[in-house]
């Protein structure tokens, strides 16, 4: 795709050789969002969701230009009891800050898009920062709107870890262990 600085996108599968860059795109999203204290994991620990056998298994897409891996989208499926059918969540989205503009991130939303409807996918789901008005103003360009009446809940840390035990304790345990 071309974008309005002229220069083609070219989108493909991420592979293996990618990981290093990936996750240095990764640390990038994590500076402009302000949550590099959230950042713990490792390069090792993302090839092996993208390309080794670690559950969930998620699929990256890259946007090459002019050679560089100038970003990435990253997404895994889920399931929607009301459609009955698999959705795809889109985890990251990210253009490197100079190249924004140029149709990358058009570029990257178009394949998943295409990824998505290929799979029989009912939607694509994401989550953006309430103060990222680019981001937000460039998903609502594509269509995209927010949801109404609904808020993000998360759990982690020692209150994950609570629960957890909360449940060992009751004898409480799925076939998935």
């Amino acid at each position: 795709m071309t974008g309005e600085k002229g220069g083609a996108a070219r989108v493909r599968p991420a592979r293996p050789d990618d990981l290093t860059r990936l996750w240095e795109m990764a640390h990038g999203l994590a500076r402009y969002e302000k949550l590099e204290h959230e950042m713990a994991g490792s390069t090792d620990g993302l090839g092996a969701h993208l390309f080794g056998t670690a559950q969930p298994h998620v699929d990256a897409f890259v946007a090459e230009f002019e050679g560089r891996l100038v970003g990435y989208a990253l997404v895994y499926p889920v399931f929607s009891s009301f459609h009955t059918s698999p959705m795809l969540w889109l985890e990251d989205l990210f253009v490197e800050e100079a190249q924004r503009g140029g149709g990358h991130g058009l570029a990257l939303m178009a394949e998943v898009a295409r990824f998505a409807t290929a799979r029989g996918m009912a939607r694509i789901g994401w989550l953006v920062l309430d103060w990222n008005q680019p981001s937000i103003a460039f998903y609502e360009r594509l269509g995209a709107r927010k949801s109404e009446g609904w808020y993000q809940y998360g759990i982690s840390g020692a209150a994950l870890t609570d629960l957890a035990a909360a449940a060992r304790a009751q004898g409480s345990h799925s076939k998935a262990e």
